[in-house]
């Protein structure tokens, strides 16, 4: 069996792979393939599993380079850049890479993001670097305190939950919005279930939680950011389309809202696609971008390359994959 990994990625699901003797190939160049180039690499490769990356953009054109495929094993959480329904259609299953470590890992990154914009930290360090502190201020960069505020969490998914558990240590309340409620959980942290018109008024800080879907597509749009408190941040750790970044900037520009920080973007830079030449919200001090690297911890990235290597593995053995995409 041979397997072609789109990227280099952790070294502990590629030698488990080995270990069972299957045949790996890698991308040599450390960048993302064009479309052309994917297609060219399956052609010439011939690969019986796939081992893709949220960057490569698998249609039907590129499944069609490769019918001999029994797996591709998505190196991410969303699958949104696969066309689920082709594969569907040709028997093709799908898999993707949750656990535990991976929620963990962007909870965390979304609490911190939290914590830098409330305390101005990204404006702090930029000021400091530039040699511009001469000595303590009373006024200097005063920020917001998190505890006694109102955390709205869309999206109750493992991540979610664990954002919301950082938070309420520190003595934050918390709202959420789902497709159910979930009366244990707000039990447990004195949690309430809200209309996400509901959760937009009442919250101090508004974290997205969200899988891109139609209905998640801008989601939070100028609509939404009109309903929110002038003070109020917008946290996305999920996917970029799901805020309208225009919409965004101008909440930012016309002070409806108090601040954003995102580590994704509505277009992730890639070969054909760069961000930076229209996303005007990083002249923005009350913006903190961080590049996709919500789930960039050592431990992250090896249990992603752990269970996407076990989703293949099982599909080898004839056992159906631990984490089918949905």
């Amino acid at each position: 069996m041979k397997i072609y990994v789109t990227r280099r990625i952790h070294e502990k699901g590629i030698q488990m792979l080995r270990d069972k003797g299957y045949d790996v190939a890698i991308n040599p160049e450390d960048r993302v393939h064009t479309k052309t180039e994917l297609i060219a690499a399956l052609l010439a490769e011939r690969p019986d599993a796939l081992l893709s990356l949220l960057t490569d953009q698998i249609d039907a054109q590129v499944l069609d380079a490769a019918p001999q495929l029994k797996v591709i094993a998505n190196y991410a959480v969303g699958f949104d850049n696969i066309d689920l329904e082709t594969a569907k259609k040709r028997n093709l299953p799908v898999t993707n890479t949750p656990s535990d470590v991976v929620s963990d890992s962007v909870a965390e990154h979304t609490f911190a993001l939290m914590l830098a914009l409330a305390h101005r930290l990204h404006e702090a360090d930029a000021f400091t670097r530039a040699g511009r502190y001469k000595g303590w201020d009373p006024f200097l960069f005063n920020g917001t305190l998190l505890k006694g505020k109102t955390l709205g969490v869309i999206g109750l998914g493992r991540i979610g939950a664990d954002v919301v558990r950082h938070s309420w240590g520190i003595g934050m309340k918390v709202c959420y919005h789902d497709m159910k409620p979930n009366p244990d959980f707000e039990k447990q942290y004195d949690a309430k279930f809200l209309s996400q018109e509901d959760l937009l008024k009442t919250s101090d800080v508004v974290s997205l939680h969200v899988p891109l879907l139609p209905s998640t597509r801008h989601l939070l749009s100028d609509k939404e950011f009109a309903m929110m408190k002038p003070t109020a941040f917008v946290i996305n750790t999920a996917r970029g389309p799901c805020v309208d970044e225009k919409a965004i900037l101008r909440a930012l520009t016309d002070k409806k809202i108090g601040g954003f920080a995102t580590d994704v973007f509505e277009c992730e830079p890639s070969i054909d696609c760069d961000p930076y030449d229209h996303l005007e919200l990083k002249a923005l001090p009350n913006v903190l971008l961080t590049p996709h690297i919500a789930s960039a911890t050592e431990e992250a990235r090896a249990d992603m390359s752990k269970v996407a290597a076990d989703n293949i593995i099982a599909v080898f053995e004839g056992k159906t994959p631990p984490n089918l995409a949905k």
